[in-house]
């Protein structure tokens, strides 16, 4: 496999990331215990049909310093579930004073960071659109680097981040999981 073998952008992580959007979208046997091509594997059900597995997920290194990334977002915060977008229109009332803003709700939830990702797609251009992944009982909201993070049951997150797949050197699968 190395590169992805159904894309050809010229950028390696670029290629790998393509293919991983692509199988998991549609939900060849490796002698790795992990890697890249065994996890797609495992997802398309190779060796287990009817596995459920549905996310690969990936840990990315950027080039600089060839640490790994972390990337960032926030939770919805669950008082704004009034619907799609924010009324930031009509909220009634005094034009003076507090402005008419609602006390009892926030524009957004907590802050959170993760090194592990979902692909959710990957542009020509390569960038991607990648979900952070994050076990639900870790309560570190900033782990410090991948293997201080908690991954026993890593979930999707509904945070969602742009990236630009030219400023990666590495990446780095896991073993394929069910996520959502």
């Amino acid at each position: 496999m190395g590169c992805g073998k159904n894309f050809d952008t010229g950028n390696c992580v670029c290629d790998i990331l393509k293919e991983i959007a692509d199988v998991q979208s549609d939900v060849v046997e490796n002698c790795c215990d992990t890697s890249c091509e065994r996890s797609i594997n495992d997802l398309l059900g190779d060796r287990d049909n009817g596995n459920r597995l549905d996310t690969v997920p990936v840990l990315l290194y950027c080039k600089d310093g060839c640490k790994p990334f972390e990337g960032f977002g926030a939770f919805e915060d669950p008082r704004n579930q009034h619907g799609h977008g924010h009324d930031r229109g009509d909220r009634g009332g005094d034009r003076g004073g507090d402005r008419g803003h609602d006390h009892d709700r926030c524009d957004f939830g907590a802050v959170v960071g993760s090194f592990f990702f979902r692909v959710k797609r990957v542009d020509n251009d390569c960038c991607a659109v990648l979900e952070l992944l994050r076990d639900g009982d870790d309560k570190d909201k900033n782990p410090e680097d991948p293997t201080k993070q908690k991954t026993c049951q890593l979930r999707t997150t509904g945070i969602c981040i742009s990236v630009d797949l030219d400023c990666f050197c590495h990446v780095t699968c896991l073993p394929a999981i069910q996520a959502q």
